[in-house]
Formats: C-alpha cells, sequence, structure tokens
C-alpha cells in the first residue's frame, strides 16, 4: 500500500491517474510531476522503488500547493469568511439554495445535494 497525502494509491492504476486523484492535483499538476521526474505515462504504481516515491513527495511538496486537509480547511475558512462579511453567495449556500441565480421554484435539487 502507498499513501500520498492522506489518499491510498491503487497498485494497479498508473501514477498519473493517482496522483488526479488527490484533492488539490489536477491534470496540469499531475503531467508536471511526471515530466520533471522522467516517468512515463504508462508506469504503475507497483513498480514504483521506495527511492522513486521519496522523490515523488519531494517534488509535489516542492511545488508549494494546498493538498487535502488544507486544502480544505483554507476553503472552509474561505466560507467562514465569506459568511462573516455576509456575502449573498455564501448566505445562500449555507441555507442549501441555488448559489448563480437559477430558479427556485421547481429545480434546487442539486443545490440541496451540496451544502456545507
Amino acid at each position: 500500500m502507498v499513501y500520498l497525502f492522506e489518499m491510498q494509491l491503487s497498485k494497479n492504476r498508473n501514477v498519473k491517474l493517482n496522483l488526479k486523484s488527490i484533492f488539490g492535483l489536477g491534470k496540469t499538476n499531475s503531467n508536471k510531476i511526471i515530466r520533471k521526474l522522467g516517468f512515463s505515462d504508462n508506469l504503475k504504481v507497483k513498480s514504483l522503488s521506495n527511492l522513486q516515491i521519496d522523490e515523488l513527495v519531494k517534488t509535489i511538496t516542492s511545488l508549494n500547493l494546498l493538498l487535502a486537509s488544507d486544502l480544505s480547511k483554507f476553503r472552509f475558512e474561505l466560507f467562514k469568511k465569506s459568511l462573516e462579511i455576509k456575502l449573498v453567495k455564501s448566505f445562500r449556500k449555507s441555507q442549501g439554495l441555488p448559489v448563480r441565480g437559477q430558479r427556485t421554484h421547481t429545480n434546487a435539487k442539486n443545490a440541496k445535494k451540496f451544502r456545507f
């Protein structure tokens, strides 16, 4: 089992796809990391050595990105700040209503799913 930034990486998937599954890393950042390390696109996690895993962690930390729990804490703090200054967007989001001007008479089902 390989754990990176509070995420378990499956052994049979590509490193590139596993990096995208980490909260805060997307397609472009995972491509940057793989190119920087010189890994192929088809490299599986099970074929990584311990040294390669250490290099992977070092390069991700050198990019100074907010990942996993740090990113979720930052997003929640931004939400709390926007509630303090009484933004309409945050107020509607906290009530489970649509944020961007959609109608609420019939079609507010998705907004109710995404409550904080």
